[in-house]
């Protein structure tokens, strides 16, 4: 089973034969463009028996610019990548590297958080994400007085 959910899984929230007529534009913009390629970045979640591994593509970041942060089941995977100011003098006809801070939150469960490791090489930040022991070892039979 997937304990590892996304927290902004917009589709996954209400079903689109069940939307209001004041959502059915914004239903057709998600269609049309995930708001991941402006606000936030690509990941790829793999499961193996033993662990989960989340893989974030932050192209041109600095180690030192990239956070983790486990809260109340969370792992928020932040990322700045600050705009330098160009001077006048830079004749740019466009510029489209983006610069700003992207965020994304993932809820965890079944996953040994003491255990977590990151890894970020290449452009690529791994998660690695040991799996709790089975839902069988995590039950407990409780004795009615």
């Amino acid at each position: 089973m997937f304990d590892l959910m996304t927290s902004n899984n917009k589709k996954g929230q209400v079903s689109k034969q069940n939307r209001q007529p004041r959502d059915l534009f914004s239903s057709v913009l998600e269609d049309f463009m995930d708001l991941n390629d402006i606000t936030g970045f690509k990941t790829d979640i793999k499961e193996t028996d033993d662990a989960y591994t989340i893989e974030a593509e932050l192209p041109g970041m600095d180690k030192e610019n990239i956070d983790l942060e486990l809260n109340n089941n969370y792992l928020t995977i932040t990322a700045d990548n600050e705009e330098v100011i160009e001077e006048e003098k830079d004749n740019y006809i466009r510029k489209e590297r983006r610069t700003g801070k992207y965020q994304r939150s993932f809820r965890l469960s079944n996953v040994k958080q003491d255990e977590i490791e990151a890894e970020y090489n290449d452009g690529i930040l791994e998660v690695n994400l040991p799996k709790l022991e089975d839902d069988k070892e995590k039950r407990k039979t409780i004795d009615i007085k």
